[in-house]
């Protein structure tokens, strides 16, 4: 695949990023060589490796799933800056 200077102005428009046109052609070379080492991942042998999430192996720690009866409206209340009864106060942003 290879990108040319048209659509590395798409690209720019997309990520609303301002890139002056005499600066398009060199982007655009920049941008092969980073999809032509994307490329070469692929042709990586992948067969027999299992997916992770991590290079080091580790367990999540589990809780029980209890529940509970919550009744802590003023304790969460208490981080409000604008609390009206026991909801969060917002300013009105549609007219």
């Amino acid at each position: 695949m290879s990108l040319t200077k048209d659509d590395v102005r798409k690209i720019a428009f997309l990520a609303r990023i301002r890139v002056p046109d005499e600066r398009l052609e060199p982007l655009a070379g920049e941008l092969n060589n980073i999809v032509g080492w994307v490329e070469q991942l692929g042709e990586v042998n992948t067969d027999g490796v299992e997916p992770m999430t991590s290079v080091v192996e580790t367990e999540t720690p589990m809780r029980k799933d209890e529940v509970t009866e919550g009744g802590i409206t003023d304790k969460v209340l208490s981080n409000a800056p604008d609390g009206e009864g026991p909801f969060y106060g917002v300013p009105k942003v549609v007219e």
